[in-house]
């Protein structure tokens, strides 16, 4: 009689293997490096599971581990829902998944609702927009969350957000400003302008707030600014571990004492705090930082990332 646990084991391994090939892209190669086995069991779980019709559009075997894993975390951290995708090597197929899986999140949330949905930025963010084929009510609204930069990448704050407004068929807003002034003062006075106040206040009003982080590596998106780059040895020293919605955090998610943090022409962490909704889609295991930073600050109370992060955040302290 087979033992149990073993069969268990085997059906997690095929359902990994299923996970990281359909939906991860990644080559039998480099599912057998990663998975540590041949490549030619992979091949066989591969027409496995083709034959028995388990995969569709998504993988239909449960990944029990990320399901354990997301419970845990959402424990941990008080969060309404948390999903956890598996570890993709490269770093780009990473940022789909959890954007993909994201979109799913998302698409749930709006569905048929009347509500107003504000969106960061981010290469992750512009993946959770595609494909997202959920329907609000048409008097629904999208607004991006944060001011833009100069380069246009595709993940620019103005991009991602009319790709989600086209995505939901509905109309869009904009925080026509640089995300970062160069004082206070003169964040002061573009908001002494009527139409970027109307955008600000519907920032704050919005029910549902998508958003990212990111470290403060060098080729970090917000790490490219001038009056960023200008300052960034400063903000480490104050103790800043990355940025969520441009504001530098520490590491128990406190807003340090710099004048860029006065100078940000965004929805603050602590208004969406305050939405019945929240998201934060990040991965990789270079930003369990500022991913536990957002946490500990109860900005979020939804989570989506990978198994490496979650991992971090329940071996970390809380």
């Amino acid at each position: 009689m087979d033992n149990p646990g073993n069969t268990l084991l085997a059906e997690l391994e095929r359902a990994r293997v299923a996970w990281l090939y359909f939906v991860g892209g990644l080559t039998q190669q480099e599912i057998a490096v990663q998975l540590q086995m041949t490549r030619l069991r992979v091949n066989k779980i591969i027409g496995q599971v083709r034959e028995e019709g388990a995969v569709r559009i998504e993988v239909a075997l449960p990944l029990t581990e990320c399901i354990v894993l997301a419970d845990q975390v959402a424990a941990r951290y008080g969060l309404a829902d948390v999903a956890i995708v598996p570890d993709v090597a490269h770093g780009l197929d990473q940022k789909r998944v959890i954007g993909e899986v994201a979109g799913s999140m998302a698409a749930a949330l709006v569905e048929g609702k009347d509500l107003g949905i504000g969106i960061a930025s981010g290469s992750t963010l512009s993946f959770a927009v595609r494909g997202l084929s959920a329907r609000p009510m048409p008097e629904s609204w999208v607004v991006g969350l944060t001011g833009g930069v100069t380069r246009s990448s595709g993940t620019n704050t103005f991009e991602v957000a009319t790709s989600l407004a086209r995505a939901l068929g509905v109309e869009c807003h904009y925080l026509t400003a640089p995300i970062y002034c160069a004082s206070p003062q003169s964040r002061e006075t573009l908001l002494m302008i009527d139409e970027l106040t109307d955008v600000m206040a519907r920032t704050e009003i919005a029910d549902l707030g998508i958003t990212s982080c990111g470290n403060l590596a060098e080729g970090a998106a917000l790490t490219q600014i001038r009056v960023v780059k200008d300052h960034l040895d400063e903000l480490v020293k104050r103790g800043a571990v990355g940025e969520f919605l441009g504001c530098f955090l520490d590491a128990f998610g406190r807003p340090i004492d710099h004048f860029l943090n006065e100078s940000i022409i965004a929805l603050s962490p602590d208004k969406l705090k305050l939405k019945p909704m929240s998201m934060l889609v990040s991965g990789g295991i270079d930003k369990v930082q500022i991913i536990r930073a957002v946490l500990r600050g109860g900005f979020v109370n939804r989570l989506v990332t990978n198994e490496a992060v979650a991992r971090a955040l329940l071996a970390g302290p809380r």
